[in-house]
């Protein structure tokens, strides 16, 4: 019974952390949205708590309004704009933070009752309330990346663009990873050959540092400009990726230098899944490596249409929520190398064991 009940108690944290995962994976998509729509820097202040509650009345609306025409943003790009033109970048904003709450509650509460209720592994206590810290942790960078926007320049700076990026994906790939071990289990396998974890790690390893370098692409707009494909305006290496000085700025502050880094690491990505992909058949055990051959592939597609398209809404929005399905898929083939499947088998019935 006991045996039964432990299985019980991790399906159900296992299946809590996924739906927290997901929620995570929505407010990631939701992000690139408010970016795209430059709506971002509609909101010029921050209230933890009553920021739940939206302009309610004329009133109060054009209380938040005159608060956002004297922002940089307003007077150097959306001078005259009209109170229904804010309204529709405001609920962007208002929306993600408010799933950003909204994560924060489907986190906390029902860890607590896990808690009370004895569900949770004493091991587990310390990784899970880490996760919730790191949780607050985002809303603060969140705001400290808002901040950059309303001094002087009315665009964030992309260094703390992507790092709010990045540590919105640690904390999406860690939910998923513990749900994976809650649900599929958490011990060795043992089954995977050295080489294979090896590169489904490395796999793990090179997404997350694309999905940083499309966190600079965003944040430098460098998605606006060499649309074309495979060459950059006919150049395989393009003019002015080394014209600010000194050299380290062009990788994070020049478009031309960050847009070609991003198309590298996109061949390195191409690269490594193949490599996994090749060593996988070789296994003994389902790897499911072709979801993350799939994902990859649809991942190349998404980008290209979108930087063709010069980086329309739903395409930009897309290529992002691709970034971080291609991690969850490779974060899926490196547990199945890594972590034992759960083998639960459900008490027979018997002929004694049935009612009289």
């Amino acid at each position: 019974m006991k045996h039964n009940s432990e299985y019980r108690h991790a399906q159900v944290l296992g299946w809590w952390l996924m739906c927290c995962a997901a929620t995570v994976f929505v407010m990631v998509v939701v992000g690139g949205v408010t970016r795209l729509t430059q709506s971002g820097l509609s909101m010029v202040e921050w209230a933890p708590i009553m920021g739940i509650i939206p302009p309610l009345n004329q009133t109060e609306w054009m209380a938040v309004f005159e608060k956002y025409r004297l922002s940089p943003e307003y007077l150097k790009i959306n001078a005259g704009m009209s109170l229904d033109e804010f309204k529709s970048i405001f609920y962007w904003e208002y929306g993600h933070r408010v799933l950003g709450r909204i994560i924060g509650l489907i986190y906390l509460l029902p860890l607590l009752y896990f808690l009370v209720r004895g569900m949770v592994p004493r091991g587990w206590y310390g990784r899970l309330a880490a996760l919730f810290i790191l949780g607050g942790l985002q809303g603060l960078l969140g705001w400290y990346m808002v901040k950059s926007g309303l001094v002087d320049v009315p665009h964030v700076s992309q260094y703390r663009l992507t790092a709010h990026l990045g540590l919105a994906v640690v904390i999406f790939a860690t939910m998923l990873w513990y749900a994976m071990d809650f649900l599929r289990g958490e011990r060795p396998a043992g089954h995977a050959t050295i080489g294979y974890m090896r590169l489904t790690a490395w796999g793990v390893v090179v997404v997350f540092v694309m999905i940083l370098s499309g966190g600079f692409v965003a944040g430098t707009k460098a998605g606006f400009i060499m649309n074309t494909f495979p060459t950059m305006n006919g150049h395989w290496i393009p003019q002015g990726v080394a014209a600010m000085q000194p050299f380290w700025h062009n990788l994070f502050e020049n478009p031309v230098t960050v847009q070609f880094i991003h198309r590298c690491l996109a061949l390195l990505v191409v690269a490594s899944i193949l490599a996994c992909f090749w060593a996988s058949v070789r296994q003994t055990f389902s790897t499911r490596a072709w979801l993350l051959l799939c994902a990859m592939t649809l991942q190349v597609a998404l980008g290209i249409s979108a930087l063709l398209l010069r980086v329309p809404v739903w395409a930009g929005a897309a290529h992002q929520a691709g970034a971080v399905a291609l991690l969850a898929a490779a974060l899926y083939v490196a547990h199945r190398a890594r972590k034992q499947a759960v083998e639960f088998e459900r008490p027979r019935v018997t002929q004694d064991s049935l009612p009289n």
